[in-house]
């Protein structure tokens, strides 16, 4: 009978932690479709993003963290590429997103240009404003406001000789008030529900850069997303002591402003807070993961270390320290204690077109959910 018991508690967790697996792959297939076009400032992408997260924690049981509305709307203003997204060097058509990138900066552009060699990698037609940079990988970001000048970024795999003559056409559009939202949602703890646990990470990506071009943003961040929502799924049927809360925010990739604007008007008192750990590109695993801020708090990086260790989760945890490159920072200078944690191995795509979901393993999910839930036990006494 014990033997029988034991078969079916293993195959009870294996199904589990599949189903876990598989919840997850379809969120990143989700998040990374045409429908949400990159999560960003066209096509309504982070928008559509945002009203399917709610949705998500409406239907997991989450209460709404502002009120009656998952949603924190915030704005704030981007250069955008809605429209044609053209580029033609030396008579080849170059093709957007693989063979070059406009600068995020950029104004746009109609017409031809003749481009004078400055150095190996750079070429320019002062009359126009137009500059082309060779590079050997084309990572793409967002900007507040267009200047005066147009950046095309080139692959240098992509032209069999320096730059000449270019044909160009790129339309630009200036936003001053792009308006999108936090989205954030909590459970209610049984024992201690002034205090929380909180989990972040971003859902906005790059977007599209003209009308046929869009970055999926599959490790960047759709793998945290999904696991953000799978934890909120799981303590949504386990209630803990503790309150759990967890944000969704906007703006990452225009400079931490979803976290920043939270963190100025929180809608949870900041010093009630136990703990923040934020995800973003956790899509792999196979070389471990990096702990930011593991030298800030030295306690509950050991504790990491301990539970890792005792249930050989995963092949390393690595101790980075204070640094300002994701959500988790606005909170740390506000005092609050958090972790940012990020996966190493794997794919390289990074701001790319080639952040996918179809290259994405996720072959480290389970057992960075598994450590993530017995961190927060530990760090409500448990």
């Amino acid at each position: 009978m014990k033997k029988i018991l034991f078969l079916i508690g293993v195959f009870g967790a294996s199904v589990t932690h599949a189903q876990d697996v598989a919840f997850a792959r379809k969120v990143v297939d989700t998040l990374t479709s045409e429908t949400f076009w990159g999560r960003g400032y066209t096509r309504q992408g982070m928008q559509k993003a945002a009203g399917y997260l709610s949705s998500q924690f409406q239907q997991f049981g989450l209460l709404p963290l502002n009120a009656t509305s998952f949603m924190q709307p915030f704005s704030y203003p981007v250069n955008t590429f809605p429209g044609a997204m053209q580029v033609t060097i030396n008579g080849k058509a170059l093709l957007p997103g693989l063979d070059f990138i406009v600068g995020q900066q950029s104004s746009g552009y109609r017409g031809k240009a003749r481009f004078q060699m400055k150095d190996s990698t750079h070429f320019i037609d002062a009359d126009s404003r137009i500059m082309i940079e060779l590079k050997d990988k084309l990572t793409w970001d967002v900007s507040p406001q267009a200047d005066n000048y147009t950046l095309i970024e080139v692959d240098k795999k992509a032209l069999t000789s320096w730059p000449s003559t270019g044909i160009i056409n790129i339309e630009n559009k200036e936003v001053n008030d792009f308006k999108t939202a936090n989205i954030a949602g909590w459970i209610k703890g049984t024992e201690k529900p002034d205090s929380f646990i909180v989990f972040c990470a971003h859902y906005d990506h790059l977007g599209g850069m003209g009308n046929q071009t869009y970055f999926p943003g599959a490790n960047d961040n759709a793998s945290g997303i999904s696991l953000l929502l799978g934890l909120a799924r799981y303590y949504a049927l386990h209630p803990q002591p503790y309150s759990v809360a967890f944000i969704c925010f906007a703006g990452e990739e225009a400079g931490l402003l979803g976290s920043k604007y939270f963190t100025e008007n929180p809608l949870i008192p900041l010093k009630a807070i136990r703990f923040l750990t934020n995800i973003d590109l956790t899509g792999t695993g196979d070389e471990g993961i990096t702990v930011v801020n593991a030298t800030e708090y030295p306690g509950e990086f050991k504790w990491l270390n301990q539970l890792n260790d005792e249930e050989k989760l995963l092949v390393k945890i690595n101790a980075r320290g204070k640094a300002a490159n994701s959500d988790h920072y606005w909170f740390s200078e506000k005092g609050v204690p958090a972790f940012f944690i990020y996966t190493l191995g794997g794919i390289k795509a990074y701001h790319d077109v080639l952040d996918k979901s179809a290259t994405l393993p996720l072959n480290e999910y389970e057992d960075l959910f598994k450590l993530l839930l017995q961190f927060n036990a530990k760090l409500m006494g448990r």
